[in-house]
């Protein structure tokens, strides 16, 4: 009985001393967006029905543009981390679960990498409210990310030469293509803090993304802003 009383409240103090190590944003800091795409962020998407509920809770498309302003007025780069499929990627002969179902309802589809044919306005494109900071010389859209995380793709290689250390990390979808970002980044040596409101996850029954995703922020990254808490710290940083 002792034993398991002492166990407790040492879990109990654990719990209770998480610590926020906090983040500091400066000229190596850039802000990292995951899928700011149709296919999850637009009702007309194909992945609406179980991430609308968590986009809409979370204000998630209104606090994408508000990082993408917050970006353009101070200076911090962008970086995109799209999701494309090309005809070949159908050819896979094994999938996750996940995997099955996205290639199943034409998620993020594309003709191929090197045609534009039928991408305007598909699921695979940019959010329209989006657009006007995309095409701006502070936004870098890298290289596709196939599965969740950013191994097959050149997001470390180009944030490293731009001399990044420092990533603010938001997007689609919370629990896979954020959090699979947020722990490769930081196995990749860089520090990282997510603004949870500017995610959202699938929620379906018995199955809630969206918590399990702001669990493993709150214990991975170095800080989780809000989206409000981000633009007070910036205003404070201009003064």
């Amino acid at each position: 009985m002792l034993i398991t009383v002492v166990g407790l409240l040492a879990v109990n103090k654990v719990n209770a001393q998480l610590p926020d190590p906090g983040f500091k944003i400066d000229g190596g800091t850039a802000i990292v967006i995951t899928d700011p795409q149709n296919d999850f962020l637009s009702p007309s998407g194909v992945t609406w029905g179980v991430v609308g509920q968590s986009v809409t809770e979370n204000n998630t498309v209104e606090n994408l543009e508000t990082l993408f302003k917050l970006a353009k007025a101070n200076g911090i780069p962008v970086f995109i981390s799209p999701h494309f499929y090309y005809e070949h990627d159908h050819k896979w002969v094994f999938e996750g679960a996940l995997e099955t179902l996205m290639h199943d309802i034409k998620m993020f589809d594309r003709k191929d990498q090197f045609s534009d044919e039928g991408f305007e306005g598909s699921g695979a494109d940019f959010l329209e409210v989006y657009k006007k900071y995309i095409d701006k010389d502070f936004v870098t859209v890298v290289g596709p990310h196939k599965v969740f995380g950013p191994e097959q793709n050149d997001l470390s290689l180009q944030l490293r030469k731009n001399k990044i250390d420092n990533i603010i990390l938001a997007g689609m979808s919370g629990n896979l293509c954020v959090e699979a970002h947020m722990r490769e980044l930081i196995e990749d040596g860089f520090e990282v803090a997510v603004v949870g409101d500017a995610t959202a996850s699938a929620i379906i029954p018995d199955l809630d993304g969206n918590q399990a995703a702001q669990t493993n922020f709150r214990m991975i990254s170095s800080h989780v802003f809000t989206t409000q808490e981000l633009v007070t710290t910036l205003e404070e940083k201009s003064k």
